[in-house]
């Protein structure tokens, strides 16, 4: 990878972080692109956020403020570099085509033909640098007789199939509480610009293009949604919180709320069976197996939620527990900011912000053992880095408040 300097203002990777001289210029905003700029910083990665003059990255005000910033932005921009700079003006373009020219990776998830309009298409942006791995991000992707529409998370959901699973049958879809499609798209993201970078190095190959849709993100993790269709024409519909053709999976009612048991593993539902006072059914020959439980499921279902419903939440999780059957609570925030194992795997971790207050934020997930991700610093303020960014790629002091002065940054 190239080696760049890591400005001291963000703080330096930890010697031998996994993506140390590895510099990504991030286009996006809101969600899916800048996730996936955040999982890159988060192991080293030198990650510049390129962010419009007024007002920048509107997920900057989303959701709830503190101090005139949006506390999930603290999450979203951590370890990253902001450079306030207006892509919509030609000199703004000529800015962001020599940083460019000296980065590893490009993250945008605008509309399909928005980065040709401004004069850097793949073909040209590789002229410059033909090692360039660029992610694009879309709704719809950068082909296909949709790629023109525009699209969100909640639509690629839709589209992917995931809309019609959720919720209980007959009733109206609902959505996941979170932009899962964005975030699957992300992910999908950084595991091909990964796979693009050691393809680089590894094996000498050139940059490329790595083209992620968000409904073909949801759509790549619906199991067995369309060889089902395929073999037996069966559309598989909601099924509220069963997990159907496995059996035992679902939520019980307690005393004081609700538990979710996945007894579904044969000798798992033997000692389930046992834990609830149903050694009948855990004897039961035909049960012995999944498709027969399948068969009974609602006679099982009923046996468990019999038995939890008289007893509270803890009481279940305690008994399953022993009984060796995987049981869960529904955590609320409160829950999971009081679970000692969220704090005893380093997964609730005090930021101090740029506004002074600390708040606490999700750790860092994949967890390595030789080269683990790190905070380095605290989101920044909208052009915190203007100054610093485009010095380090050699524009002088006069240029720089020449552009500062026509609003082409910040």
């Amino acid at each position: 990878m190239r080696q760049h300097r890591t400005d001291s203002s963000i703080g330096v990777p930890p010697a031998g972080a996994a993506l140390q001289g590895v510099r990504v210029i991030e286009m996006g905003q809101l969600i899916a692109g800048p996730f996936c700029g955040k999982t890159l910083g988060e192991f080293g990665a030198d990650v510049i956020k390129i962010e419009a003059p007024e007002g920048g990255d509107p997920l900057r005000s989303w959701r709830l403020v503190k101090e005139g910033t949006s506390v999930w932005w603290q999450v979203q921009s951590r370890n990253k570099r902001s450079l306030a700079l207006d892509l919509r003006q030609p000199q703004g373009q000529e800015i962001a085509r020599l940083l460019i020219a000296e980065a590893d990776v490009l993250i945008e998830n605008f509309r399909p033909g928005t980065l040709e309009s401004w004069g850097m298409s793949p073909d040209e942006i590789h002229a410059l640098n033909p090692g360039l791995v660029i992610l694009r991000i879309s709704g719809y992707g950068q082909t296909g007789p949709y790629r023109d529409l525009p699209g969100f998370g909640a639509i690629g959901e839709a589209m992917g199939g995931l809309r019609h699973l959720t919720g209980e049958p007959g009733r109206v879809p609902v959505r996941v509480g979170v932009s899962l499609g964005d975030t699957l798209a992300a992910l999908h993201g950084t595991i091909g610009v990964l796979m693009a970078l050691y393809h680089r190095k590894v094996h000498g190959g050139p940059g490329q293009v790595i083209d992620v849709a968000l409904h073909e993100a949801v759509f790549n993790v619906m199991e067995s949604l369309i060889p089902e269709y395929s073999a037996f024409g069966a559309v598989r519909e909601a099924a509220g919180s069963a997990l159907p053709g496995i059996a035992p999976s679902n939520a019980y009612p307690c005393q004081d709320g609700w538990v979710l048991v996945a007894g579904n593993g044969d000798s798992i539902f033997k000692r389930l069976m046992g834990a609830i006072g149903r050694q009948d059914l855990g004897d039961a020959p035909d049960l012995a197996g999944n498709a027969g439980r399948v068969v009974r499921v609602h006679e099982i279902d009923a046996a468990i939620s019999a038995w939890t419903v008289v007893h509270t939440v803890q009481q279940v999780m305690d008994i399953l527990a022993t009984a060796r059957v995987p049981a869960g609570k529904v955590y609320t925030a409160k829950d999971i900011a009081d679970d000692p194992h969220y704090r005893a795997r380093d997964m609730m971790l005090p930021q101090v912000t740029r506004d002074g207050y600390t708040v606490e934020v999700p750790g860092i997930v994949p967890k390595l053992s030789v080269t683990p991700g790190s905070i380095r610093s605290s989101a920044p303020h909208l052009g915190d880095d203007t100054d610093t960014v485009l010095a380090e790629a050699g524009v002088s002091t006069d240029r720089i408040a020449l552009l500062r002065s026509k609003g082409v940054i910040r």
